[in-house]
């Protein structure tokens, strides 16, 4: 499992292709010949940049859902619609297919988030605002994190 950190601001081109950051393509460094997936998030107007292996975990976990039980089948369809298999080009850039982008707001200024093991791509403003919207993040956080055991979390 991949452990990402940092938040990395880029701008894309014209094109829609953004540059890796030296720091995060260096995180990445072990899978980038594998190549990306590159999704819609479920709860955010953002997109989901996972590295191959971390979305194939996920397909794991979603093929063990009965395709016979019309909620599991209308989630799949859901949280596949869209999805694009991206590559680092020879200059470290990603492209972003027009179709997302367009879902996401992106526009120039993007904003790449270390989500633990996928990277969420915003559009600046957009996550500037996603970021403030926590009214009170420590009751989220208490209430997220507060009744884990201190022993869990090492």
């Amino acid at each position: 499992m991949i452990n990402l950190i940092g938040t990395y601001e880029c701008k894309a081109d014209a094109k829609g292709r953004l540059m890796l950051s030296a720091p995060l393509k260096k995180q990445l460094d072990d899978v980038l010949h594998e190549g990306f997936v590159l999704k819609r998030s479920v709860f955010q107007p953002c997109l989901e940049l996972y590295p191959m292996q971390e979305w194939n975990i996920m397909m794991a976990k979603i093929n063990k859902l009965n395709r016979f039980v019309k909620k599991n089948n209308d989630f799949i369809r859901r949280f596949t619609a869209g999805v694009k298999m991206v590559e680092v080009d020879a200059s470290g850039r990603i492209l972003i297919p027009k179709d997302l982008c367009v879902f996401a707001g992106i526009e120039k200024q993007i904003v790449l988030s270390s989500a633990v093991n996928i990277i969420e791509v915003w559009d600046k403003d957009k996550y500037e605002n996603a970021i403030e919207d926590v009214s009170d993040f420590a009751e989220l956080a208490e209430e997220v994190m507060g009744n884990l055991d201190v022993d869990e979390l090492s």
